[in-house]
């Protein structure tokens, strides 16, 4: 099978470098009114475009949403919401100076995080240097939280809390005795291999390669092979869409046999289902948040239908759970807001430290660092080329299947 390469589609409207493209949920902002300017700098082009434009769907959605429905109301007043995207072309000190950028010379209040957890560490210095909230829908490292940082937030728990639940659900089967992991050496994908490798261990799971791969190598043959030597009953891949569609092609051309595949993160994407066609098939994975819930929320989309719904209408797709979570950022700063009853970011940093109220997103509760710790991520598997969530019980679809080694 010849592996289909996913999309690097550019945001035509971007100018190139770090070109600043402003949009007011579709339209031009009104004269005179009350507005509020969310700064987004996103990896728009290059090999990360695909996650990036998945946040600005997230983003883009929930905007639009609030300004259909009158917009932020605080301090007596209705704010319109203005998102200030900014493409840094998936390069970290871009995107740190694009942060910069956006508070200094655009005016920013608040800030969406860049794409992943290594770009976000980076920019957090800056988010904090000038007291900016910066909301973040794709970081889970704890390295991020643990810098003493009062103005960094997350909307995806722990890697730990994503990798017990992985790791429980492939040990059910008691033949998983050895595990093989090939892991990106970039902050995300290491931390979360790290996390599976400490869950799997207590587990009587030896593990018995951990390789790493540089940034932007797509040919994973020689790991491979080492991979198949060892004969593991069970495979990890972390990456990225484009890192994970290669690296499974590749398992399937250099003939490695295995009860269980799991890969992080790409398999929440629909992007690594059509990319990889039947290669998809039974590989496991976990994500923070899934369209399979079920939360009666306080947002704008009022439930988890209610947001798939609008998803839906709009992008004539399921939302992954990067779209959820971008669409929850704005949740976050929109229900901050109203609580502070003020748009000063520093009296909207407060209140969003002591949220803890229900959206269509699940419960948002943030902990002492920052870090949501109110979700229960679902574990699902592809079968048939959709996702079957495992568990948690209460939403669980299908049993994980194992395939024969």
């Amino acid at each position: 099978m010849s592996r289909k390469s996913v999309s690097r589609r550019t945001f035509g409207a971007m100018i190139g470098g770090l070109g600043v493209t402003a949009i007011s949920a579709g339209r031009a902002s009104a004269q005179g009114s009350d507005v509020v300017k969310v700064g987004a700098p996103l990896p728009l082009t290059g090999p990360l475009s695909p996650e990036g434009l998945k946040q600005q769907r997230g983003y883009n959605l929930w905007a639009e949403t609030v300004n259909a429905k009158g917009g932020i109301k605080a301090g007596g007043k209705a704010y319109k919401v203005e998102i200030v995207y900014v493409d840094y072309a998936s390069n970290t000190p871009r995107a740190v100076q694009s942060a910069e950028r956006l508070i200094t010379q655009d005016g920013v209040s608040f800030l969406f995080a860049p794409f992943g957890s290594g770009a976000t560490k980076a920019t957090t210095s800056v988010s904090e240097k000038y007291e900016i909230p910066m909301i973040a829908p794709s970081a889970s490292a704890t390295e991020i939280f643990d810098q003493g940082y009062k103005y960094i937030f997350s909307t995806l728990t722990p890697n730990e809390s994503v990798a017990e639940p992985l790791a429980e659900a492939i040990t059910q089967n008691k033949s998983i005795k050895r595990l093989a992991i090939l892991a990106r050496n970039d902050l995300f994908p290491l931390a979360i291999a790290r996390a599976v490798e400490a869950a799997a261990k207590p587990r009587g799971v030896e593990v018995v390669m951990f390789e790493r791969y540089a940034i932007g190598v797509l040919d994973h043959s020689a790991a491979i092979t080492q991979m198949r030597a060892a004969d593991p009953d069970w495979v990890l891949g972390t990456g990225y869409i484009n890192d994970l569609v290669a690296m499974r092609k590749q398992i399937a051309d250099l003939g490695v046999k295995s009860l269980a595949i799991s890969m992080i993160a790409g398999p929440a994407y629909k992007e690594f289902v059509e990319a990889s066609g039947t290669l998809a098939n039974n590989v496991s994975s976990v994500s923070w948040w899934h369209p399979a819930v079920r939360y009666q929320g306080k947002d704008v989309f009022g439930s988890t239908e209610g947001f798939n719904a609008a998803f839906t209408a709009k992008y004539k797709s399921d939302a992954d759970y990067i779209e959820a979570s971008s669409a929850a950022c704005g949740t976050v700063v929109q229900l901050g807001m109203e609580a502070a009853n003020s748009a000063d970011p520093k009296v909207v940093r407060n209140a969003i430290a002591k949220l803890d109220v229900e959206t269509s997103y699940g419960r948002v509760r943030f902990g002492a660092t920052g870090q949501i710790n109110s979700l229960e991520p679902p574990v699902f598997q592809i079968q048939g080329g959709n996702p079957v969530v495992i568990s948690p019980k209460a939403i669980k679809q299908g049993e994980l299947r194992y395939t024969a080694k």
